[in-house]
């Protein structure tokens, strides 16, 4: 197996338990996310490029309003939308070394009101 295939099959894997633990959840107001120094690195060196960018045609960070439908898609539809590309967005949306996990937790940080803040 390549690094790349290990990747994508612990990508897939992340995905069938994100899946499974949306599972009988309430639905939650949405909250101001706080990423971690690993976290907002990631985010810094990534996402900002796109989602800070207005001219890209990629949903702002914090717009709530932009985020609501795809958010509403739920964790797994996200997920395969990042690691497969979507629209004018790259596959794994230019960060080949984040997780699952990372990837959800990044954009629902994006998806969510500003006043999360970055612990760097």
């Amino acid at each position: 197996m390549t690094y790349r295939t290990g990747r994508f099959a612990a990508a897939f894997a992340g995905l069938a338990l994100l899946a499974l633990a949306g599972c009988d959840r309430n639905e939650e107001a949405v909250a101001p996310v706080t990423l971690n120094a690993h976290e907002a690195t990631l985010y810094a060196h990534s996402c900002s490029t796109c989602h800070e960018d207005p001219a890209t045609g990629a949903p702002r960070t914090h717009d709530i309003e932009a985020w609501t439908p795809r958010i509403a898609k739920g964790d797994a539809q996200l997920l395969a939308n990042i690691i497969d590309g979507f629209n004018g967005m790259p596959p794994l949306g230019q960060c080949i070394e984040c997780t699952a996990e990372e990837f959800i937790r990044l954009t629902h940080f994006m998806a969510a009101p500003a006043g999360g803040e970055t612990n760097e």
